[in-house]
């Protein structure tokens, strides 16, 4: 994804690349990217650029959140997974800095979140909802944020708690389905970049709405237009349906 990012903002002639991180120990520490060197110093890196793209792990990019928050510099996070102590970094940190956060920056994937959102409405109790999604093999973190905010979603449109109603995965004799669960299906393998399907199966018909990532550039410029969205913003935590302007 870093590589990725890199590509982006090279093909960008709005925006300049002045740095590229990697953990320390990191092979790729050194190399040259872009015309510059991968570098490990967060203070330095962070010192000189505008805004920072974060898509790492949770406990790298609280600290990559702490440089930002040091230096008065905004940051992009894509990262996901984050605990709920992690969250509260973030919340935090939002008020001395503004922050684009999004568990998936893709264009495509933000307009099925507002679909899922009207549809939800609709179509109501009637209907019984399960969400599908496949990543590769080395995604370390299941069900995947773009999911868990789908869920999100849905759980707001048709005023449930997620956290009493979402079951993932079955096994067993599970009964009857409860009316109002959210089910959450988490598929990986291989080289898949990412898939998602919202299913709402109701008697006599059954409403899909699937989006398909063939490609990591999908999010990279996602995040490069969040990133330009946050230039001369107040302090704050913003999110894409802020960047996109649907809200």
């Amino acid at each position: 994804m870093g590589q990725t990012l890199v590509e982006a903002v090279l093909a960008d002639k709005s925006l300049r690349l002045v740095a590229a991180l990697d953990a320390k120990g990191s092979p790729a520490v050194g190399r040259m990217v872009g015309g510059l060197k991968v570098g490990s110093d967060i203070g330095k890196a962070v010192a000189a650029g505008d805004v920072l793209i974060d898509f790492t792990r949770p406990e790298a990019a609280i600290g990559h959140l702490d440089a930002c928050s040091r230096l008065g510099k905004a940051i992009v996070i894509g990262t996901t997974g984050f605990p709920e102590a992690l969250r509260k970094a973030v919340l935090q940190a939002g008020r001395r800095i503004p922050i684009a956060m999004s568990p998936n920056f893709a264009i495509g994937v933000n307009a099925v979140f507002k679909l899922a959102e009207v549809a939800a409405t609709i179509l109501g109790d009637a209907y019984d909802v399960e969400i599908v999604e496949a990543h590769h093999r080395h995604k370390v973190d299941a069900p995947s944020g773009t999911a868990l905010k789908m869920g999100e979603i849905v759980a707001a449109a048709l005023k449930r708690d997620l956290k009493k109603v979402a079951r993932h995965g079955r096994e067993g004799e599970t009964g009857v389905r409860p009316a109002r669960q959210i089910g959450f299906h988490a598929i990986r393998g291989g080289d898949i970049v990412g898939e998602h399907t919202l299913i709402f199966a109701g008697a006599g018909e059954r409403v899909e709405v699937t989006v398909r990532s063939q490609s990591r550039m999908t999010y990279a410029l996602g995040a490069l237009r969040a990133a330009r969205f946050l230039r001369g913003k107040r302090a704050g935590l913003y999110d894409m349906n802020d960047v996109l302007g649907l809200k």
